[in-house]
């Protein structure tokens, strides 16, 4: 991958289809996703996601969410999505996502997609996968994770799956509140963490474990920038200007609905490339790849 020829770097895109047409979640939830953030092409796959990126001359972390154990449908392969990534290293980054609830199995397969497949990172919704982040007995994996040197992305705030079903699918928002990541990022110093997403409605939180904790970082994706909360928007021009990342959520939000808002954001012209690229390079260890 040739950073310096990026215009952004997208680190959060979720792949709902492999190239068998198997769905990362139920049609349902899908639908319900689907209809909340109005997207028009929700089920892309990993070549096209591919093409859409080159395209745009981004690169994108791309990731499934292992949701088999809490909700009986079967997950998309974390080894087909790092191998048909691994088709296009000049745009694509491929991250994994383990259900904690997997153990010792669990624990495995993340040393051997790393070392045998080439993934970059762990994505984790605590809501979706139902269970509260500083769970001493999720530790054993972050210590994996954080012995293999990449790093973990976490969903926070609220969510749009499950949004307007009955009871919410089951999904409880509490279980994504940023604040329960200051614990990890005490207990695992060396571990980068990505909080993904405005925090609504733990902002303030997410602001502060950011600004606290030198290993975390914010995602920006899964809102509207038009719609982020102004505390964000500040944090991100000022004392978090390094540690705030471009992320749009795509395919539920395109980059380009998310930039054109974000062009309109009271952000200063020299912190706009840090936001875009610079600080997901850093965070990814992109020039050391």
């Amino acid at each position: 991958m040739d950073v310096d020829e990026l215009v952004a770097v997208d680190v959060h895109v979720h792949v709902h289809q492999d190239l068998d047409g198997h769905l990362t979640m139920d049609d349902e939830l899908l639908d319900a996703a689907s209809a909340y953030f109005k997207a028009e092409d929700p089920n892309p796959t990993v070549p096209e996601i591919a093409e859409q990126y080159r395209q745009r001359r981004m690169a994108a972390v791309v990731f499934t969410v292992d949701t088999e154990l809490a909700t009986g449908h079967p997950a998309v392969s974390n080894e087909g999505i790092a191998e048909a990534a691994a088709e296009h290293p000049d745009v694509l980054i491929p991250f994994a996502s383990i259900d904690p609830a997997r153990g010792v199995a669990g624990i495995r397969a993340a040393r051997r997609l790393v070392t045998e497949y080439g993934v970059r990172g762990f994505k984790f919704h605590p809501s979706l996968q139902g269970f509260e982040p500083n769970d001493r007995r999720v530790y054993p994996l972050y210590e994996e994770i954080q012995s293999l040197g990449v790093p973990a992305l976490f969903h926070t705030g609220q969510t749009g799956i499950g949004s307007g079903l009955r009871g919410g699918r089951g999904i409880r928002l509490r279980y994504s509140d940023p604040m329960l990541l200051d614990d990890v990022a005490v207990d695992f110093p060396d571990l980068t963490i990505i909080m993904a997403h405005p925090s609504v409605p733990w902002q303030d939180a997410a602001i502060s474990v950011a600004q606290h904790k030198p290993n975390v970082y914010i995602d920006l994706s899964g809102w509207a920038p038009k719609y982020f909360p102004p505390q964000l928007v500040r944090a991100a021009d000022t004392m978090l200007r390094h540690k705030v990342l471009f992320g749009s959520d795509f395919p539920l939000i395109t980059p380009e609905r998310w930039i054109r808002d974000f062009e309109r954001l009271e952000i200063r012209e020299e912190v706009r490339p840090l936001i875009m690229k610079e600080n997901a390079v850093t965070a990814l260890g992109l020039r050391h790849a």
